[in-house]
């Protein structure tokens, strides 16, 4: 099922960039779990993966700093930080798996309906190297013209600076993209650069699609294609 709040044109799209964690591989057991070690090491209690999933979207920086509130000591913060990036690194394939209904729905998207095919990236605020070799160890990675990090750009989502360079680079116009993610910063930067929006509500932070909503909503990755199409059950509403 899907609400929609503002059409999208979907007949007209030629690139889709896709957020990575919470919209096509369920990564929250790994980067919990990650935290807690990281935590563990500096002899902080662990956090219930509950209240960590609520600081992921912004990057490895701020998930570490949240979760360790806000230390003021910016040493301190470089050392957790490495710690969780090396923990992590480790253990990112532990548990994460690529949602139920992605691949179909890539395969789905592919091709516009004249039969060109489309473009497809990703625009993550995870560090590249991750989020390629996750990319890659799952399958995902043949689908997507370009894979971008948190650190491939001088800034992160929701600075559109990602976005625009995947808009260049596609040779496509804002009105001819579509950003889905699973949060407001995902959100966000499609509204910083002018594109439309489809937000997961099954990702890791829908709760933040509430007070910046996106032109579209989704509850799976099968709807993807089917929202697109006008098809399934549709709910018109106000946004």
């Amino acid at each position: 099922m899907f609400r929609t709040f503002r059409p999208i044109p979907a007949g007209s799209l030629r690139l889709l960039v896709f957020d990575l964690d919470g919209t096509l591989i369920d990564s929250g057991a790994d980067l919990c779990a990650s935290v807690n070690a990281m935590l563990q090491h500096f002899d902080r209690p662990p956090l219930p993966d509950t209240v960590i999933s609520t600081y992921i979207g912004d990057g490895a920086a701020r998930l570490v700093s949240r979760s360790l509130g806000e230390p003021a000591d910016a040493n301190f913060l470089d050392s957790a930080l490495a710690y969780f990036l090396d923990y992590y690194r480790e253990h990112k394939l532990d548990q994460t798996y690529v949602y139920p209904g992605v691949f179909a729905s890539l395969d789905s998207l592919r091709f516009e309906p004249g039969g060109a095919a489309r473009s497809m990236a990703v625009l993550t605020n995870k560090p590249i190297g991750a989020s390629q070799a996750i990319c890659d160890a799952l399958g995902l990675s043949p689908y997507f013209f370009r894979i971008y990090g948190g650190n491939s750009f001088a800034t992160k989502k929701p600075d559109p600076e990602g976005l625009l360079a995947l808009l260049k680079e596609a040779g496509v116009s804002a009105q001819e993209t579509l950003m889905i993610g699973d949060s407001d910063v995902d959100i966000l930067t499609a509204r910083n650069a002018g594109v439309w929006s489809m937000g997961c509500s099954y990702g890791l932070a829908p709760h933040t699609l509430v007070t910046v909503p996106p032109d579209c909503v989704v509850e799976s990755p099968a709807d993807w294609p089917l929202a697109l199409a006008g098809e399934g059950e549709e709910l018109a509403c106000q946004g």
